[in-house]
């Protein structure tokens, strides 16, 4: 039972039936970004936003206009002695109570580009109405009142009236125009009746504080319309933003996943892949050293030579795939021990020998005497100076030249370099032969592929010994590749370790 809880768990590492997630936020994407292309300044979205901004400062300062008509109905009252300025405080009262009560309905209502024109020219009679409201206002006369005391008070009035009217309706555009056009006709058709010097100013500088106030209104309003086209855009930004994020980390879980898939993968059918291979190599050995007898035919020694070695081809790819998947999960680990780069070097040089006088290639050394020895593993370092010194035989030439140069660095640690004057790779595919599976055209074209592990194996396994790996490379002008040891890792220029209680349980543990 627990086996097959367990292989379905594996199964279904990928867990596919999470596309529904994508499509979701692929439909967030797609009408953000079409919210943003329609939000731009003066689209019907935005002057929709803007309006519904409108309506709810109406509801925010809906107590302005009763005070102002209670107060100027007061004191006109109280001084003229007379009903009139009361019904007509009366009468504004109803109607900015009708145009609270229209701003409520809008406010209530869905606000579409469908609906913005019609509801624009509903606010805006709403404020020709109080416009009339003050029209009636300036008909207001006083018979106890002495010289043009009342006039000068009217104008005032209106004034304040105009003023507070223009910073409340910046929203609204040609609200300021259309609420005291009643306004300004009505002073007109008294200053034409009464011919009044004093009456014609008030007309005069009424009309010239419209006008005033409709270009400044204008200019609020286009600003406001910018300010609140900068603000969607900023929230849909962040939106956007937010909708990129969730799919980053939706991608990165699938790739989480898909990595542990690979890695439970590889580790599964490592035991199940190099079994038969051993069978495979040690049968084709058996066969071409002719071990139980000789073969009649020596074509079938021949061909049992290629299968030992087109295995052996194998299992060397099989081991990189295994190890950069071990490193990558961070369970590579490391034996380390005293070691002689210098006689590693040697081993390796002589590993490789066979295979560069195949080709004609002479390989130079040039080791520094005396080299302390190294706190490493001895495997992983092998493998890296091993690796570099097959690249450099692989890649070099009939009748090349390669070097092999073991020394100390400027900071103190050792360094393995390795140069040959092969075809070179061009530096911009650098980057590429350094990234896992990662083969340059060269490589490409060589008869010897493998799988493009080689380099990322040696970067990785220096990178846990604390070193670093470096290639230098041209076109056509060879290459040289440096595998450094830190001077941390080398024994000379480390203190002895002093025999204190400190250290005992570091003893009881290594016994």
């Amino acid at each position: 039972m627990t086996h097959e809880t367990s292989s379905s768990t594996d199964k279904n590492v990928v867990d596919l039936t999470r596309k529904h997630r994508n499509k979701a936020v692929s439909r967030t994407v797609r009408s953000t970004r079409e919210r943003l292309q329609s939000t731009h300044s003066g689209g019907p979205a935005l002057s929709c936003d803007v309006l519904k901004a409108y309506i709810q400062s109406v509801l925010h300062s809906a107590a302005i206009i009763p005070f102002l008509a209670l107060l100027v109905g007061g004191i006109g009252t109280y001084v003229s002695a007379s009903p009139t300025l009361a019904i007509w405080t009366l009468f504004t009262l109803s109607i900015h109570a009708l145009n609270v009560l229209l701003a409520r309905k809008a406010a209530r209502s869905e606000i579409t580009p469908l609906t913005l024109g019609r509801w624009t020219r509903t606010l805006i009679l709403s404020q020709c109405a109080m416009g009339v409201c003050w029209a009636m206002f300036s008909f207001q006369s006083c018979d106890t009142c002495s010289g043009d005391t009342f006039t000068f008070y009217k104008g005032a009035v209106l004034l304040v009236v105009l003023s507070v009217t223009a910073m409340s309706n910046i929203l609204l555009r040609r609200a300021v125009l259309f609420a005291f056009i009643p306004t300004v006709m009505a002073l007109v058709s008294l200053s034409l009746i009464t011919r009044d010097p004093l009456q014609i100013g008030i007309t005069a500088m009424f009309t010239t504080a419209m006008i005033f106030f409709i270009y400044v209104t204008d200019r609020l309003y286009q600003n406001s319309l910018s300010l609140t086209s900068f603000q969607s855009e900023k929230d849909d930004l962040i939106a956007e933003l937010e909708v990129a994020k969730s799919m980053s980390d939706e991608a990165r879980r699938r790739a989480e996943e898909a990595n542990m898939a690979k890695s439970r993968f590889l580790a599964s059918m490592s035991h199940e892949l190099r079994t038969p291979l051993n069978a495979i190599l040690g049968f084709s050995e058996v066969m071409a050293n002719e071990v139980l007898g000789p073969l009649n035919n020596a074509l079938y020694k021949e061909y049992s030579g290629d299968i030992h070695r087109s295995g052996q081809h194998l299992l060397n790819l099989i081991n990189e795939i295994l190890d950069l998947s071990r490193i990558e999960a961070g369970k590579y680990e490391l034996n380390e021990s005293a070691i002689s780069l210098l006689e590693l070097a040697e081993d390796c040089l002589g590993m490789v020998q066979l295979r560069a006088r195949a080709k004609n290639i002479s390989i130079g050394h040039q080791f520094e005497p005396h080299l302390p020895q190294v706190w490493a593993d001895e495997k992983a370092v092998r493998q890296v100076v091993l690796n570099l010194l097959s690249n450099a035989v692989k890649f070099t030439p009939q009748g090349g030249e390669i070097m092999l140069k073991v020394g100390w660095t400027a900071g103190g640690g050792q360094y393995v370099a390795i140069r040959d004057n092969g075809p070179g790779i061009p530096e911009e595919e650098i980057p590429v032969v350094l990234s896992a599976f990662g083969q340059g055209s060269i490589a490409i074209k060589s008869a010897e592929q493998g799988t493009g592990l080689g380099l990322p194996i040696v970067q990785a396994i220096l990178s846990k010994h604390g070193g670093e790996f470096k290639l230098k490379s041209k076109l056509r002008d060879g290459t040289e590749v440096i595998a450094i040891l830190p001077s941390s890792r080398v024994l000379q220029s480390l203190p002895a370790i002093s025999e204190t209680p400190a250290v005992t349980p570091r003893k009881r543990q290594f016994a």
